[in-house]
């Protein structure tokens, strides 16, 4: 949006609707963005980096300025860094997030990745810092996390408590990888949205990456998966209205109206939102009048499986590796953006009834691709949706006259058919090469070959 539109006071409940509208874009002019975080240590003790320590991500935010980063600053901290189309922000925790620029192919987002995942390294030897890449903090309880100075953090930390038992973990201790595409209408989104989130539980399974937490096995695979399960009801999880007849843009928009607000923003200056929903708010329950930025600030403050803005966010997957970072974004471009793989996609869905679809999203986290719901096999499932995105990247290297970029589906075709996921690769190697030792995990990781725990 201009400042403009931005500013411009909400009148009829439609122009929240022409929001998402707004991002129909012709396919010629479709991108795929990645966004992924990771953890920061402590080499000497292996403690999470904290924002003013010494060594602390505030000081690595400033020397990463000397490779031409610019600062995004709040309150006189650095809070952000852009460059060149990408970013790098803050989790609360200090996950360090790159949000890579919006490209036409895999092809550029891997060598994007692999560049920052370099940087890092660098920077880790430079700061004797350890790196690690995976979906949940495998070693430091709640109350040895750090917080960083974002003041939406401060609002957030408040009212996770209210809504869940687990929030404030979510917020310090889980890290993701999330694939952003784009649309072309409202009907496209629809059956976009309704493949995303048919299909989230099965990608959530072929990630799993998250068998630690304190120290030890916590007997889940994606731990991640499940803290996001009892974050807040509002505004996390599945989103079974997607499947109702009728589902487009105004009722995406009806479903934010009905979620409370955690604060709200005027010239960078953050006020409490008294819980209120944006219906509320509309109605003219708070003294400020509800602009458009208001709306855009509201929309990117809930985080369900699969998020509409004016693309759509795939959010399943465990914090993982470069390899793996590129094998999601080429699992969804495959299915997503290839007429053909959208329409197999579709069908492959058509039958699946919500009970099995959420008995299925429930027992992922503990069971991985060994989990079903009903008819539905995550394992099974997860060889089909592979052979599906290979077919369309290969239709749609042909159309587009470009590499074919079903190479980066290989490591997620190794889990498929074997069945064994990053995480039970993890805990063999817990129990029969570390002693048992987490700490082995971060400390080796700079040694493997692909920068994470990943096969």
């Amino acid at each position: 949006m201009t400042e403009a539109e931005k500013l411009a006071e909400i009148h009829p409940r439609v122009q929240l609707a022409e929001y998402f509208e707004k991002g129909n874009k012709p396919a010629d002019r479709w991108g795929i963005g990645t966004e992924h975080e990771k953890f920061l240590y402590r080499a000497s003790d292996l403690k999470r980096l904290d924002y003013f320590s010494v060594p602390g991500i505030g000081a690595i935010l400033v020397h990463m300025q000397k490779e031409g980063w610019k600062p995004v600053t709040e309150n006189g901290n650095i809070i952000a860094l852009q460059k060149d189309g990408a970013s790098i922000s803050l989790e609360p925790g200090g996950q360090f997030e790159l949000s890579g620029r919006n490209f036409r192919t895999v092809h550029e987002t891997f060598t994007e990745t692999e560049r920052h995942f370099e940087e890092v390294k660098k920077i880790c030897r430079k700061f004797g810092v350890f790196s690690l890449a995976i979906g949940f903090d495998p070693l430091w309880e709640l109350d040895n996390m750090p917080w960083m100075p974002k003041e939406r953090y401060a609002f957030m930390r408040a009212y996770m408590p209210l809504r869940g038992s687990l929030g404030l973990d979510m917020m310090t201790r889980t890290a993701t990888i999330q694939v952003n595409l784009d649309y072309g209408s409202e009907h496209d989104m629809v059956r976009k949205m309704r493949v995303a989130q048919a299909l989230q539980s099965t990608v959530t399974a072929i990630f799993a990456n998250s068998p630690f937490s304190g120290g030890k096995p916590n007997g889940y695979l994606s731990y991640r998966a499940h803290v996001w399960d009892d974050t807040d009801p509002d505004r996390c999880g599945f989103l079974p209205f997607i499947f109702d007849e009728g589902f487009g843009f105004e009722r995406y928009a009806d479903y934010l109206m009905d979620i409370p607000m955690y604060f709200i923003v005027r010239d960078g200056n953050y006020s409490p939102a008294r819980h209120m929903t944006f219906r509320e708010f509309m109605s003219g329950k708070h003294e400020l009048k509800p602009v458009m930025q208001d709306w855009e600030t509201h929309v990117s403050t809930v985080f369900p499986d699969v998020r509409l803005k004016q693309f759509i966010e795939m959010r399943g997957a465990d914090g993982s590796c470069v390899h793996h970072i590129a094998s999601l974004a080429a699992l969804w471009v495959g299915l997503l953006y290839d007429n053909d793989s959208l329409d197999e996609s579709c069908s492959l869905i058509r039958d699946w009834d919500i009970t099995s679809m959420l008995e299925l999203r429930a027992r992922v986290p503990r069971e991985g691709l060994k989990a079903e719901g009903g008819n539905i096999r995550a394992g099974e499932v997860a060889r089909q949706i592979i052979r599906i995105a290979s077919e369309g990247l290969g239709r749609r290297a042909k159309l587009l006259g470009i590499e074919n970029e079903a190479r980066y589906l290989e490591p997620v075709r190794e889990i498929a058919e074997s069945g064994i996921t990053q995480a039970e690769h993890l805990l063999h190697d817990y129990y029969r090469e570390w002693n048992e030792d987490v700490t082995k995990l971060i400390r080796s990781w700079p040694k493997l070959h692909c920068d994470g725990p990943c096969r």
